[in-house]
């Protein structure tokens, strides 16, 4: 029972700290509340219940992993560029490669769909020659 009650705590502990890294990296990409929803699949009482008291943050395996991919995407951006400018307006910038056809990365994972997001995440990543590349 008691080590069950510590993973508990620890998962409470991730869930709380990536939420809140989640929404602020969202925030930094202009993201609108209701991209910033459909992108970790919350809904928008849940979000904002969240983001008011963030002690609260329960997430499933899935928004976990949404998460992560948006730590990676950020840890990438930042590798990839030295001007902060960059960093963070870089999933607003048009890009003309084929997978992205002159939309934007945010264009493409605002819809909350997991396999946009992981293509995405896959192509920045590739930018800095990632594993993915």
């Amino acid at each position: 029972m008691q080590v069950q009650t510590m993973q508990n705590n620890s998962r409470d502990a991730m869930a709380k700290a990536g939420f809140k890294a989640a929404d602020n990296i969202l925030s930094a990409w202009n993201c609108t509340a209701s991209q910033a929803q459909n992108i970790l699949k919350l809904t928008k009482t849940t979000y904002h219940k969240f983001k008011a008291n963030p002690d609260t943050v329960k997430l499933s395996d899935d928004q976990l992993e949404r998460i992560s991919y948006l730590l990676n995407i950020h840890q990438a951006l930042r590798i990839v560029f030295s001007n902060p400018a960059n960093v963070k307006g870089f999933m607003q910038m048009k890009n003309h490669n084929d997978f992205f056809a002159g939309r934007t990365p945010l264009e493409i994972i605002q819809d909350g769909k997991f396999g946009d997001l992981y293509e995405v995440a896959k192509r920045v990543d590739a930018l800095r020659g990632g594993l993915w590349g």
